[in-house]
């Protein structure tokens, strides 16, 4: 009974974290006069009572969160949660669905960037403001946000952390304590989205596209004030921005603490997996320009290099912005573009996906074991540089890829019941399951995922929670051991 009621003082206080957020766009939309300031009104006053209802009644509750409260708070939060955050769509356009409302809430939170909604370009600033908020804030997890942001919760977070992001968070030379940790990378993350702010003000984004975009690239978030997405700019020194400021989100940002705590590079020449990922996803890139010249989709290799560049760094970090519809490309580019998507990205970033850690390991091990046919009686332990991982966290690992390819390919075949061709079920769940966006053909770049019936929009928005909290956070869930005191 008391892991009930604090799951329920914690999710209030969240809740009301929440309404404060959107009491931003009501602001907004108040001084704008965009015509959504009763939407942001309504949804505002009743997040807030929400809220208010569930933090204060339950003030006596213990200030203890155990493992198990941690992993039920997690998937309270990230499924209830965009319940709220759809008021205001749902307030404003009266005719969009609650699965449509919950889909979009849902891909905002998730920071995956898929989108039911057109004509966002004549949507009130407010609305598109909150939905590019709701990337920003559940860029760094709302879990980490609620220990950092709201401190006075009093209570041992660790377990919220270590369910929200197992295994993920690099704890050498971080601060010891996990508020202050989750308070100095939401500062890393905050100063560096201010950064990009400017550089793409300077770079020709007007200041309400520039924070809106900022917000997305620094969350890989990818949702856009324009239907369009990037293409709408047709401007190569924004793309660059982004691209820069995509790949710096798909670093751990503990990297990003050390070298700004230190003021050197060479925490990032250290951290082996940011060097992987970047040698990866930069000579593809290389790769997809030389394609797509020789297979003569734009005219010369520097056009090329510029699209491809751009698209498939946004869809290789999880950031899901598009300049160009990549659906009519060679088949390989997108394909591999969506393979990347599911490696790439490092731990302790905003990126989804398995990420390059476990990558990394599962490719040390599938090694050791080659060497061991060989050399049978050798004693060789698995290596990332000089630190030797455990038998334990292989294991982990295993575990995980193993989830992680069922679960994908139940949810495909699910689709495929629904009536989908097989392109557009593969790369639907892929892109949602790790993130990243858009997919292909129906729900390619060219197009959204207004076309999918409400049982398959219901399908792709449970593999956008799945894959944001990393699986085990849900499926542990389904454990029967988990029940058991």
């Amino acid at each position: 009974m008391n892991i009930t009621f604090t799951i329920i003082h914690i999710f209030g206080l969240v809740t009301i974290g929440f309404g404060g957020l959107m009491s931003t766009c009501l602001i907004t939309s108040k001084i704008t006069g965009d015509g959504a300031t009763n939407a942001f009104f309504d949804g505002t006053v009743i997040t807030l009572l929400v809220g208010a209802l569930m933090y204060f009644p339950t003030l006596w509750t213990p200030k203890k969160v155990s493992r198990q409260a941690g992993f039920l708070l997690v998937a309270t939060i990230w499924s209830l949660t965009p319940v709220l955050c759809s008021m205001p769509l749902m307030i404003y356009m009266p005719a969009l669905s609650f699965i449509d409302a919950y889909f979009e809430a849902v891909s905002g939170l998730t920071t995956t960037g898929a989108t039911i909604l057109s004509g966002i370009d004549d949507l009130p600033m407010s609305v598109n403001l909150w939905r590019c908020e709701l990337n920003w804030v559940a860029g760094m997890g709302v879990i980490i946000f609620a220990v950092a942001i709201l401190p006075i919760l009093g209570i041992g977070g660790m377990q919220l952390y270590k369910a929200e992001s197992p295994g993920s968070v690099k704890e050498s030379d971080l601060p010891p304590r996990i508020a202050q940790t989750a308070k100095a990378l939401w500062l890393v993350y905050a100063g560096i989205t201010l950064a990009c702010i400017i550089a793409l003000h300077l770079a020709g984004m007007n200041w309400f596209d520039a924070i809106c975009h900022a917000f997305s690239a620094m969350s890989l978030g990818g949702f856009s004030t324009h239907d369009g997405s990037v293409g709408f700019f047709n401007s190569l020194s924004i793309e660059m921005v982004l691209t820069i400021f995509q790949l710096l989100a798909a670093i751990n940002f503990s990297t990003h603490f050390l070298a700004l705590r230190k003021q050197s590079l060479n925490p990032y020449f250290e951290d082996r997996e940011a060097r992987y990922f970047l040698t990866v996803v930069l000579g593809s890139c290389i790769l997809a320009a030389l394609i797509l010249w020789r297979a003569g989709t734009y005219p010369d290799f520097f056009t090329a290099l510029r699209y491809a560049t751009f698209n498939l760094v946004s869809i290789a970090t999880d950031g899901g912005f598009s300049n160009q519809n990549f659906n009519q490309w060679p088949i390989f580019v997108p394909m591999w573009m969506l393979f990347l998507c599911c490696i790439s990205a490092s731990s302790g970033s905003t990126g989804g996906g398995i990420r390059m850690i476990r990558t990394i390991i599962l490719m040390k091990q599938t090694s050791l074991e080659m060497f061991k046919f060989i050399h049978p009686f050798a004693v060789r332990p698995l290596k990332i540089g000089e630190m030797v991982i455990s038998n334990h966290i292989v294991n982990s690992v295993t575990g995980f890829i193993f989830l992680y390819f069922i679960s994908v390919v139940i949810l495909v075949f699910t689709l495929l019941l629904s009536g989908l061709d097989f392109m557009t079920a593969f790369s639907a769940i892929i892109s949602c399951f790790n993130n990243a966006g858009p997919g292909l053909n129906e729900v390619g770049p060219g197009n959204n995922y207004a076309g999918l019936n409400d049982f398959q929009k219901a399908v792709c928005t449970f593999a956008m929670l799945l894959g944001r909290v990393q699986i085990f956070s849900i499926v542990i869930l389904f454990v029967p051991e988990f029940w058991r005191k």
